[in-house]
């Protein structure tokens, strides 16, 4: 018997979670029960807070990353705008920061499992490190912020990727399950349950498969892969090089205020041969700065992070004396705020 596991989280959107229970429902009163569903937390059976007016619904099972079949992870409902605790943003680094996303990377292991997601559910994954080089999709606003943990962002409506199945805004987990029940059961049964909810599937399912377009065009005219285009500048050589001394030289203490929590980093950044470097080090991991660029007063560098979350942050700070304060910003995230102080 085929499984189908739906794992919710506080904060988790209704219609993310519930379409694609009812279609799996469907299925399997279709196929004789050759397919069973449930909603499950990463944590056991227990009462799920929604993020639609605090509605619960009950989850009676643990995830288990070993039953083979499909497990499903919604997005998350809350204010769009803003770094609150009730913001999308917020919500899916709570739920990134359990145990479900250890539970994930687990059941990505096996090969009889398929991970699917809907909306911010593929976010979830993508901040803890899981879709790093993957193709993947999410909400329409949500795409910068994937393209910026690593992901390979793909505007369509269902991106397979063999184990991994995603789709995009809210809507799409009924396109989602019902493709997966395609995919698993076959075409009639995933027809007679489009029959029963007056529903047909939209959009072409991408897939890494055929000829790509306008192969013999430039990248940008094709499938944008964000983390590549996000560091594109055209200074010269000239913006590149500075002073004998940099105002930014030495190392410094720093801490980001993001929507998850603070990160204390350590700056090293120095000049040599006319150009300017720098290094980030978070616990025991040290990072060198991408594309680092002196314009008037102001720093800006790319960088890497893998903690509270996997993403590409872009900085553009200012140095007064051994003062500094900048920015730290990742896709739809609010931008989080730099301080620091010069020890060296």
């Amino acid at each position: 018997m085929l499984t189908a596991q739906i794992a919710l989280f506080d904060g988790f959107d209704l219609l993310d979670a519930i379409a694609p229970y009812e279609v799996f429902c469907a299925a399997a009163m279709n196929a004789d029960n050759a397919l069973k569903v449930e909603f499950v937390t990463a944590e056991g059976p227990r009462s799920v807070t929604s993020g639609i007016n605090g509605l619960k619904i009950e989850a009676n099972g643990r995830l288990d990353p070993e039953r083979a079949g499909i497990i499903l992870v919604p997005g998350a409902s809350g204010e769009v705008e803003g770094d609150g605790p009730d913001s999308i943003p917020a919500i899916l680094g709570r739920a990134m920061n359990t145990e479900l996303t250890g539970l994930i990377g687990q059941a990505l292991g096996q090969k009889d499992i398929v991970i699917a997601t809907v909306c911010g559910g593929s976010l979830i994954l993508a901040m803890g490190g899981l879709l790093e080089g993957r193709p993947a999709v999410t909400n329409h606003l949500g795409m910068d912020l994937l393209g910026a943990t690593g992901a390979i962002p793909i505007p369509a409506r269902i991106v397979d990727d063999g184990n991994l199945v995603t789709g995009g805004g809210v809507t799409s987990g009924l396109d989602v399950a019902l493709y997966l029940v395609e995919r698993e059961l076959g075409p009639r049964i995933a027809h007679a349950v489009e029959r029963l909810f007056e529903f047909e599937r939209r959009g072409t399912v991408w897939r890494k498969t055929g000829m790509a377009p306008g192969s013999n065009k430039s990248s940008r005219g094709g499938e944008p892969n964000i983390v590549a285009d996000t560091v594109t500048r055209n200074y010269g050589a000239i913006d590149n090089k500075i002073a004998q001394a940099s105002i930014f030289d030495g190392d410094w203490d720093t801490t980001i205020a993001t929507p998850v929590g603070k990160m204390e980093v350590k700056l090293s950044i120095s000049t040599s041969d006319s150009m300017i470097k720098g290094t980030a080090t978070q616990g025991d991991e040290t990072v060198e700065f991408m594309d680092p660029v002196l314009q008037s007063n102001k720093l800006t560098w790319s960088l890497r992070i893998t903690k509270p979350m996997r993403l590409n942050l872009k900085f553009e700070v200012a140095a007064d004396g051994d003062q500094m304060t900048g920015i730290a910003k990742a896709g739809i995230l609010p931008a989080s705020k730099l301080t620091g102080k010069r020890i060296f």
